[in-house]
């Protein structure tokens, strides 16, 4: 072997034993892993990252892994230059960016330089938005304007060992803080369950914009208890998902509002659950995820049963959400949507391709006490006992017009099903809505409420 050889082996056998190699062994599909820039230096060590590319269960990705093992995984011009490659390559190639994070901060003796590394890689993040997925496994410290970085990908993933936080003191950085916060997607239990939920997200992700909604023969069956009028949200879901394949996102935030990716079939579709009170942090959790499946033509399916907004500018945020998207939307009301929630959600406004409806369910554009006041007010008139009247008014005007058969002869929704036929209409709907083909206006973009 020669002299170069040798120095080759020894430099490959040192990086190998770092923390981001044996990460990115894990993650990726084995021997499938090639890096880019592999002896890049920073200052006179490796730079403080490894880049490259390679498979995951078959489907082709890149990777940045900051190396704590090197300087702590500090940013630096060379890291930074090695991570800008990846997003570069990553929009030429239309393949997806994983950002494993793991460090101290930045080098601080680079100065300006530092600073203009961060700013750099922010932009690159901000440019690929929408063109690729981007997931951040977040598995030791990403403080600071790291955390921005991580933050700014479509889906967040942290170990145990993560911590999330803008604050350089480290604080409110845990996983939990995170989800309450809206920031982390999927808390794992350690740092395999993590690696391991990525190259499960990855497979069920889109490569780009333009590849349209993967599709796997991994479900296809369903198994669950045939749904009833009583069915919770979670019921519902799973019904309609093929089994085990729905993954819930941001479980610990916003509440009212369950999201998440699941397959129906065997095809990746995006589910939004609604229930009782839509609060502030359900319709921004909701209108993300809406936005973000619109961007990869990932299908959403509805499910609604609320009653009312609690905010008007959130409230606002969901219905732009839902009425620019133009991939497949289809809506199921297993219970209440009336007046705002129908409109935003469910009706004409959020632009739904298909709208259907449980026999049990309330649907009018008006809540029945708003309708019944409106319409039915003069009944009223002479009445020994108004309070207890009014009640059974509106109860009346709710069994009468608040009805799915009323809604669907006045053309609100499309289809009026029995519970046990959810998942074959829901399924049905989404194979018509494949070819689904949308010109917009020209325009940079919508003023949406943030």
């Amino acid at each position: 072997m020669s002299a170069g050889n040798e120095m080759l082996q020894a430099s490959r056998d040192a990086l190998k034993a770092t923390s981001a190699y044996k990460r990115i062994a894990r993650l990726f599909d084995e021997g499938t892993f090639n890096e880019i820039d592999s002896f890049a230096k920073s200052g006179d060590d490796f730079a403080e990252a490894a880049a490259g590319f390679g498979t995951i269960e078959g489907c082709p990705a890149y990777v940045f892994a900051q190396n704590s093992d090197i300087c702590g995984g500090a940013m630096s011009k060379a890291q930074a230059s090695k991570i800008k490659k990846v997003y570069e390559m990553a929009v030429k190639t239309g393949t997806p960016v994983i950002g494993i994070f793991d460090s101290i901060g930045g080098r601080l003796n680079e100065g300006a330089d530092m600073l203009a590394a961060y700013g750099e890689i922010l932009l690159h993040s901000n440019n690929l938005s929408g063109v690729v997925p981007q997931i951040a496994l977040v598995l030791g410290p990403c403080i600071g304007t790291s955390a921005m970085i991580a933050a700014n990908a479509d889906l967040v993933v942290m170990s145990d060992k993560g911590e999330l936080t803008l604050e350089t003191s480290g604080c409110c950085a845990s996983s939990e803080d995170a989800m309450k916060a809206g920031i982390c997607h999927i808390a794992a239990g350690n740092e395999d369950e993590a690696i391991n939920t990525v190259r499960t997200l990855i497979t069920a992700l889109p490569s780009n914009n333009l590849s349209g909604a993967p599709v796997t023969d991994m479900f296809g069956e369903n198994t669950g208890a045939a749904l009833t009028c009583s069915a919770s949200a979670a019921d519902v879901i799973a019904a309609v998902a093929d089994d085990n394949s729905f993954i819930e996102l941001q479980k610990g935030f916003g509440c009212a509002a369950v999201t998440g990716l699941a397959q129906a079939s065997g095809t990746t579709v995006g589910v939004v659950a609604y229930q009782d009170e839509i609060d502030a942090d359900a319709c921004s959790k909701a209108a993300r995820f809406v936005r973000f499946c619109d961007a990869f033509a990932i299908p959403v399916v509805s499910v609604v049963n609320a009653t009312r907004f609690a905010s008007v500018r959130e409230a606002a945020k969901l219905s732009n959400a839902y009425s620019e998207a133009t991939c497949a939307k289809v809506t199921v009301i297993t219970g209440s949507a009336y007046g705002a929630v129908y409109i935003a959600v469910a009706g004409r406004g959020a632009n739904a391709d298909v709208t259907m409806a449980w026999p049990c369910a309330v649907v009018s554009p008006l809540a029945p006490e708003t309708g019944a006041m409106f319409a039915w007010n003069e009944k009223l008139a002479g009445s020994e006992n108004p309070v207890e009247d009014r009640k059974k008014l509106i109860e009346e005007y709710a069994k009468t017009e608040c009805t799915p058969f009323k809604a669907a002869a006045d053309g609100f929704i499309e289809d009026v099903i029995d519970p046990s036929e959810t998942r074959a209409k829901v399924i049905a709907a989404l194979d018509m809505l494949v070819g689904k083909r949308v010109s917009r206006l020209p325009k940079k973009h919508a003023n949406i409420q943030l």
